[in-house]
């Protein structure tokens, strides 16, 4: 059943669990057209609605030929049936209370990489056994807390797993003019997780395309889980281990890039430039990743028990590997010093948290120096280019994947936000 969507963004909330034809979103948004909202949503959530932004500039990413990247679960669903989505098109989550909390700034949470809306922040446990970085896993998140206690809470769904933190942080504020024009409200509350750091502190840093728009000054607070403020290195520094949870030939299926371009398998040789943190070969599968990068090997060394340790780090063949190493990729395109120089505006309260065990089950953990598992404690509590640093935290029992639902965390969050 289809219903129209006109310039009352109410009506549409109202029938939330329809799918909406493609109509603009507002005068405000006319750049924006929802196209479709869904009420029947796993997870807890109250309901979804799938948007465009038409602006040129927006653009197709490529995704990994063998499918790891493509959307799945419900997620497909919203994004109607395509594996691959078109990157100008996103997810805007509403939770129970979104427009009747008591907290009259409204919260936007910005998942990490190879995740989504759902597993970060609702159901920890959606992935299957050790998804959420613990042996158990629970089934609610940080959005059913801050929901549970008056907070009106959003989340934002990209296209591209692994994507382009410039167009997605075009996105966030997408998301943020949205809310503000549901509830009409002058400012939101922005939280990234992880690589959702980037695109949110990207936003209000009007570090954009140059198609983008700029910073609307629309974001009261700023906080980040675990994010590399300062960048991180963990897939050079331990490549080795790290590619077998990617090569196919050894194995692996994550979705994630390699330091390598060749590397050899169980006797076999093999080339895979489709998992490459540079543009290689035709393919640029994870712009996202590679926007990341910065070098800690002048704090904290390299791994030099993994196999190939100096040419994976450094770059030039090893025994059983072959790559351009990190300093490439950081020169291809990484984000950490230009958000850094741009800054984040003085009038935005921002706050860093950081995990501090390093303990996340299934992967080898980053170890070089004090960590949550996967980014380093000073990385994710680097103040560089924060104009209003109002607080931060380090919660030792965390790790990386558990900064998303565990309660000492969850607690920290609620008290900035309040």
């Amino acid at each position: 059943m289809r219903t129209r969507f006109g310039w009352l963004l109410t009506v549409a909330l109202a029938l939330a669990g329809l799918v909406g034809q493609a109509v603009p979103a507002s005068a405000a948004t006319s750049y924006l057209t929802l196209e479709a909202t869904y009420g029947s949503v796993a997870n807890g959530w109250d309901h979804v609605e799938r948007y465009l932004d038409t602006t040129p500039g927006f653009h197709q990413e490529q995704y990994p030929p063998d499918g790891r990247g493509d959307q799945d679960g419900q997620r497909l669903t919203f994004f109607g049936g395509v594996k691959e989505p078109f990157s100008g098109r996103f997810l805007l989550y509403s939770a129970p209370g979104w427009n009747t909390g008591a907290h009259q700034v409204p919260v936007l949470l910005v998942h990490g990489a190879n995740d989504n809306p759902d597993r970060a922040w609702a159901n920890p446990g959606e992935s299957g056994g050790y998804g959420c970085g613990a042996l158990s896993c629970p089934n609610t998140g940080l959005m059913q807390y801050l929901s549970a206690r008056g907070y009106r809470v959003f989340a934002i769904g990209f296209a591209h797993k692994q994507g382009d933190n410039l167009m997605q942080a075009q996105e966030v504020g997408d998301a943020i003019a949205l809310i503000r024009a549901k509830l009409g409200v002058p400012q939101v509350d922005l939280l990234g997780w992880s690589k959702g750091e980037m695109s949110a502190r990207a936003y209000v840093s009007s570090l954009r395309p140059s198609w983008g728009r700029p910073y609307a000054g629309d974001v009261r607070k700023l906080i980040t889980l675990g994010g590399p403020n300062g960048g991180y290195d963990y897939p050079y520094a331990h490549g080795w281990a790290h590619d077998f949870s990617i090569w196919p030939e050894c194995g692996g299926s994550v979705n994630a890039p390699s330091p390598h371009l060749d590397m050899t398998c169980y006797g076999t040789y093999t080339a895979h430039p489709e998992f490459s943190f540079t543009p290689t070969g035709g393919y640029d599968d994870y712009p996202g990743q590679r926007q990341m990068l910065a070098r800690w090997d002048g704090t904290y060394g390299v791994d030099q028990t993994q196999q190939d340790w100096y040419t994976t780090f450094y770059g030039g063949q090893g025994l059983y590997t072959y790559g351009t190493g990190i300093q490439a990729a950081i020169d291809a395109g990484s984000l950490v010093a230009p958000l850094q120089q741009a800054g984040v505006p003085a009038s935005i309260s921002t706050y860093l948290l950081a995990g501090g065990t390093p303990s996340v089950v299934g992967i080898f953990n980053e170890d070089r120096g004090p960590s949550d598992g996967v980014v380093f404690e000073a990385s994710a509590l680097d103040t560089a280019g924060i104009g209003n640093l109002a607080g931060t935290a380090l919660i030792t029992g965390a790790n990386h994947l558990e900064l998303g639902w565990d309660s000492a965390v969850s607690a920290q969050v609620a008290g900035w936000l309040n």
